[in-house]
Parts: structure tokens; sequence; C-alpha cells
């Protein structure tokens, strides 16, 4: 029920037609009390800045959740962000402070590095292989790094990305081997699927799965489909996977914490989500 004390999420982006949050914060709302509601905001690149400073003007605004097209550039209009946004050099988080000022996080990340602590994998001293440099793969990287991972391994086809964000690792955690230049998964602890290779039937596998061993734990961004080429190949060699929807839902939790929200846990909001595909 939306009275006179509701509190607002805006879920900033532009087209809102594949806007999922609102179907998962919002029942969670609904059935913890919570009196939070989050509503999908259309706004286009030109309109942005000057939108985002006016949303925060509301009394009653709590924070917003950015996505596409907006999440680089949300980086330069903040008062402050944090280490995992100048890593990933994007943000999708923002809140205001009590003296009004407008920082950032980032989480896509953490979505996923949460999931994959929480099936038992221990990301101290580990060796990662994120193929994909856009921003998914980004966060992903920025947030493995936070977590203490010894050395990332990083490749796109375009090898510029690549490198930019593996100089960006570097220069924020200097104690890291930082390599780029290879999708070979031989070696690594944990070998993460960060492209969109998946979204369509027949499309290529992002790496060659018979150089995958069977101790390497697998993870997937993708989430059109639960169970992609590529983790059933995983799974074939025998790897533990992570399927792309957790790192949606493991997310959100970090959101809650980050808007000083009660939060929960990613099957409580699978148990509540009102999602549609």
């Amino acid at each position: 029920m939306i009275n006179g004390t509701t509190e607002l999420i805006a879920h900033i982006g532009y087209p809102t037609h594949s806007f999922k949050s609102p179907m998962i914060y919002n029942p969670y709302f609904e059935q913890a009390g919570v009196n939070v509601v989050v509503v999908p905001m259309g706004c286009q690149t030109p309109d942005y800045p000057a939108f985002l400073r006016s949303v925060f003007t509301l009394t009653n605004i709590r924070g917003a959740l950015i996505t596409m097209p907006h999440k680089v550039v949300t980086v330069g209009l903040l008062d402050d962000v944090t280490p995992t946004v100048r890593v990933a050099g994007a943000c999708n988080a923002v809140k205001r402070l009590p003296d009004g000022r407008l920082v950032g996080d980032q989480f896509d990340g953490a979505g996923f590095v949460r999931g994959v602590q929480r099936k038992g994998l221990n990301l101290t001293g580990a060796r990662v292989l994120v193929v994909g440099s856009g921003g998914v793969g980004c966060a992903i990287a920025a947030s493995l790094a936070g977590a203490g991972v010894a050395a990332i391994s990083l490749f796109d086809v375009n090898t510029a990305s690549a490198e930019t964000l593996g100089q960006r690792i570097r220069d924020h955690h200097p104690a890291i081997t930082v390599s780029t230049g290879s999708n070979d998964p031989a070696g690594f602890d944990l070998v993460v699927n960060a492209t969109p290779m998946g979204m369509n039937e027949g499309d290529p596998l992002p790496l060659d799965v018979t150089r995958l061993q069977p101790h390497t734990f697998v993870g997937e961004v993708v989430m059109r489909t639960e169970t992609t080429a590529f983790l059933a190949a995983a799974r074939a060699r025998g790897c533990q996977v992570q399927v792309g929807s957790d790192m949606l839902f493991e997310q959100i939790p970090a959101y809650l914490e980050f808007f000083g929200l009660p939060s929960t846990t990613a099957e409580v909001l699978r148990s509540v989500a009102r999602l549609s595909y």
C-alpha cells in the first residue's frame, strides 16, 4: 500500500521494458512490511545528468538503482564513489548522505562474488580468469580483486578494454598479479564467462571447455536460460557452476544494506519474485 510515508528507490535507465528489479524488490518489500517502492524511471542519455540531481531533491528518495546506459557516466556525476566503482569504471547504486553529498557503489560484481562464496569457494589467494571486459566483466573483476584473489587474468576480443581494466586493478590492488590476452582456462580456481555468448542459440562458447579442469569453479552471467551451453559443458567436465541469475538475486541483499534497509537472502527473494521472461 503506497501512502504518504512511502519512500522511493528510483530505477533509472532506458529503455525500461526489460527491468526486472521492481518484480523482485517490491514483492519482498510487501512481504517484509517495508514501506519502500522501486519505480522504473525511463531517462535518455542527454537528460540524465540533470535528472539524477533532480531526483535526489525529493524528500522521500531512499536511493537509486542505475542501469544501462548510465552506469559509466554516473561515476563522474557523484561526490564520492567506492574503490570498487573506481576499478569497475561504472556505478549502479546511488544514495544521498545526510550532508547532501551523493555517493555511489557497484554491486553487479558483489552479487557474483557473494554467490560463489556462499557455494563454498574460497577466493582468498585464488587464481581467476574473467572472459569479457565490458560493464559486467569489469564489475566482477573489481569485486574479485576486492575479495583478495592472488591473480586475475582478463580476456576480451577488444584487447584494449581488457588492458585498461587490468591497469585499473594494478593501480588499486598492486599485490594482485594481473595478466591479459589469453582465455585458456587451465590452472584457474575460478573461470567466469562475462560475455554475452550464450544469449542466442548457436552462440560459440567463450573458451575451449576441453581445457577446463574438474576442480575449477565456473560462473556465468547470461540469464536467458538457467543452464547455458557453456555451463552444461563445464558440468560435463565435473566443474561446480553458478548460473547467471544467481548474480542478480545475490546482489540485492548488498543493495539493501547500502540503502539502510532490512536485508534478506537470495532464497527469500527467489521465493517472492514475480518475474516474467
